[in-house]
Parts: structure tokens; sequence; C-alpha cells
């Protein structure tokens, strides 16, 4: 099922990177910035949460919560954070249930080989839970500009 704007989006419960419950309907009242990205510690993905990092005063000045997702472990997690000093929980994904609900596990293909893997999406999330707007492609530099611009 594809998730559209307007619809509420689904709640969850993940652990974040020190095996705390994160649930989603715990943020009601503010806007949530939930981003799903492929892997820890690559190149995309480490442009995208340091772009995140680097605007988090202001994106919390701005009644945001940042929740990144990727099927990682909290492990994995924990080394990304303190690597580039992520202010932001990440939630370890293994089991894909997040992942599976949001619609972002996807066939992939780079230069002619097929695989399944999260496509990076994100999702704003508003005050009442419903989804304001649908990153299907973030800009993984620019990212807090499109958040803001959306928003």
């Amino acid at each position: 099922m594809e998730l559209n704007i307007g619809d509420i989006a689904p709640n969850f419960t993940g652990k974040d990177q020190n095996g705390k419950d994160i649930n989603l309907s715990d943020f009601k009242g503010k806007k949530v910035a939930l981003y799903f990205y492929p892997k820890d510690d690559t190149p995309g993905c480490t442009k995208q949460a340091c772009n995140l990092r680097d605007n988090y005063k202001t994106l919390q000045d701005a009644n945001f919560v940042i929740l990144g997702v990727s099927a990682d472990d909290e492990a994995s997690h924990q080394k990304f954070i303190a690597k580039y000093d992520l202010p932001f929980s990440l939630l370890a994904d293994t089991d894909k249930e997040i992942i599976n609900a949001y619609g972002v596990w996807k066939e992939k293909n780079m230069y002619g080989n097929k695989k399944w893997g999260i496509a990076r999406t994100t999702f704003l999330i508003d005050e009442e839970g419903k989804i304001a707007h649908i990153f299907k492609r973030p800009k993984t530099d620019a990212h807090t500009e499109e958040i803001f611009k959306k928003s």
C-alpha cells in the first residue's frame, strides 16, 4: 500500500540506538521528519544525516522532531551517531516493520544490478499525525532546506 499526502501516518514503536522504545504517537503536537535511509556511514546517508545535524537547532526551533530509520542494528547506529555527532535518534528496524509500513523497501536497479533495499524517502508528518509531504528522492546535502520549503 502506497502512502499519500493527507493519509494518517502509520503509528509504530521502534528501538532507537540505545534500545529505547520510540513511538510515533509520542510526538503528537510536533512536526516529525521521518527519514528512511539505506545504510549507516555510507556517502549519501552521511551527507543527509550531517545536513540535518548542522541545521538541527533551526529544525527544533520550528517544532520538528527528526527520526532516522534504516535496517541497521543498534550498534551500527551508535557508531554512526558517535562518528558524526548526530543529535537525533536513529531507529534500528532490522525486521523492516516500519520500513514496510511506510512502503520504502523497494527493488533498486544500480548499473543493471537489481537488488532490494530502502528507497531514500522522507515523510513530513504534521502535528495531527497526518502526512504533510513525501520526499521520494531527497537532496542529501540540502535536505533541511527542502523540509522548510514544504513545511
